[in-house]
């Protein structure tokens, strides 16, 4: 029997989880659970882990791609270019870079982080 049962939280260094809280509430509707100055939560519900947000004194962010990120994020969507458009009016960037040949697009967010967008038909197929 595995000792670890289920993943329930992603944890995501940052220079300001406040901010970056926010940003992925608008993006994905989730439940603001804490929120302060070094520490805030999201839940997603039944739909899996939730993400959470820690400052980091003199945090950096990844420079997509010249360095490697220790994490990144995926989503499906359901309309890809609806999503990119509604994200980037969010306050996301579209780096120049951008691998899978048009499979997904990566995003990265208000801080730096990158994250990608999967098509949901893409990801069940």
């Amino acid at each position: 029997m595995p000792v670890l049962e289920q993943l329930t939280t992603v944890v995501v260094d940052c220079a300001d989880p406040v901010a970056l809280a926010d940003f992925y509430r608008k993006a994905t509707g989730w439940e603001l659970t804490h929120s302060d100055q070094d520490f805030s939560s999201l839940s997603a519900g039944s739909a899996g882990p939730g993400l959470a947000f820690v400052r980091v004194e003199g945090y950096r962010t990844p420079g997509w791609p010249e360095e490697s990120a220790h994490l990144h994020l995926d989503f499906t969507v359901p309309d890809l270019d609806r999503a990119v458009e509604e994200l980037l009016a969010l306050g996301a960037s579209r780096p120049a870079f951008q691998p899978g040949e048009g499979q997904w697009v990566v995003l990265t967010d208000p801080q730096g982080g990158p994250f990608c967008l999967i098509p949901a038909t893409t990801a069940t197929d």
